[in-house]
């Protein structure tokens, strides 16, 4: 080969390397734009939908308007100033008229339903969260953003340790009954599955009766004692005495079912015929679990794990509530009894923000554990 002709091949291989990596990255850029815009729409139609749902399709709307009225005429008619009794009756009612439609016009309820709808929805997606209609925060304040700040934490520290001990504990037993399958354990797991039927807040209600009020071992509710300990590390301990029995409701109302659905995941792939090789090749069951079966079932429990994560954000509203619990869900379920619009829209908003970017990204996570993922690609693609 003349070193001519040696030379043009070696200018033409960076040449299609870099045409190949521009082509994988047009891909990948087009693809996320698509997924972006779509997950932006059913953002917005969910939030769109949460509005309607939250205000009634606007009869919320007149609720507020008797409630000012009635505010109104209440406050009039019980002014014994001198001015207020050389009124007559008529003239009271125009006064209470003309006060009625400053305020329907202060709070844009002048403004038909749907046009303000929309009004809701461009502050929503802007996260501009506004104030509540009625709650407050602790520290006395209306505005919805504080009044989801200071619940949070609350809900982490419950949702969150009752969650994340919920998974690795389901994660670790399934494997555990994987291996020994048709074994009496797998057999008593199975018969223990149905009792995840009942919800977490109903097995809170029997452990509250039992370990709080026949034995009086453990408190019966709420997240500290009263008055609250100074010592950080006395506070500590109370926060975890109170955390036993809501935690222990979560983990017992799911633990046997997730385990369940976890073990037979694991049986599937156990059954495989690659795995029955590596069992021939003399690998450690240990081994075989780590790359045959932990390995290909990876997207699966990164999503699940995801999932989780996310939903401490909404907290266990009824759950919160048995064990007056200061979270959001009990914030949630309050807000919801006092049709307070701007905080059920708020909570549900940063939800499906947070949704929305977990979806997103996990897609990214899936090429990266699964090589057999390819972004934006043909085959199998996510």
């Amino acid at each position: 080969m003349s070193n001519a002709a040696l030379n043009m091949e070696m200018d033409d291989t960076p040449q299609e390397e870099t045409k190949t990596g521009f082509e994988v990255f047009s891909r990948v850029a087009k693809y996320s734009i698509v997924r972006l815009v779509m997950l932006f729409l059913m953002v917005l139609i969910g939030v769109y939908l949460t509005i309607l749902v939250a205000n009634m399709g606007g009869y919320v709307d007149e609720m507020r308007r008797g409630f000012i009225q009635e505010m109104v005429s209440v406050a009039i008619f019980a002014d014994e100033s001198a001015e207020m009794k050389r009124m007559t009756p008529e003239e009271k009612n125009r006064l209470i008229e003309q006060q009625v439609a400053l305020a329907e016009k202060r709070l844009g309820l002048d403004k038909p339903f749907v046009i303000r709808s929309f009004g809701f929805l461009q502050n929503a997606i802007t996260l501009n969260l506004g104030r509540a209609d009625l709650m407050i925060s602790d520290s006395g304040s209306k505005t919805v953003r504080l009044i989801l700040l200071e619940r949070l934490p609350p809900t982490l520290v419950l949702w969150g340790l009752a969650n994340i001990m919920l998974f690795f504990m389901s994660l670790f037993f399934a494997l555990f009954l994987s291996r020994r399958y048709g074994s009496l354990i797998d057999k008593l797991i199975i018969a223990l599955a149905p009792t995840s039927s009942a919800p977490a807040w109903f097995y809170g209600l029997f452990l509250i009766l039992i370990f709080a009020a026949i034995f009086q071992i453990l408190p019966f509710g709420s997240m500290v004692d009263a008055p609250p300990p100074e010592s950080p590390v006395m506070y500590a301990l109370s926060v975890g005495k109170h955390l036993i029995l809501p935690v222990s409701a979560i983990i017992f109302s799911a633990v046997f079912l997730n385990a369940y659905n976890w073990r037979t995941f694991f049986l599937i792939y156990s059954s495989e015929d690659y795995v029955e090789m590596a069992k021939a090749k003399g690998l450690s069951d240990r081994e075989i679990e780590r790359r045959y079966v932990l390995r290909p079932t990876l997207p699966t429990i990164i999503t699940s794990f995801a999932l989780i994560l996310i939903s401490l954000w909404t907290g266990a509203i009824i759950l919160e509530t048995v064990f007056n619990w200061p979270g959001l869900g009990r914030a949630l379920y309050r807000a919801i009894g006092l049709y307070d619009t701007p905080v059920i829209v708020g909570s549900t908003v940063i939800y499906a923000y947070l949704l929305a970017i977990t979806v997103f990204l996990l897609d990214f996570v899936y090429a990266l554990v699964d090589p057999r993922v390819r972004i934006g690609g043909k085959g199998r693609s996510t």
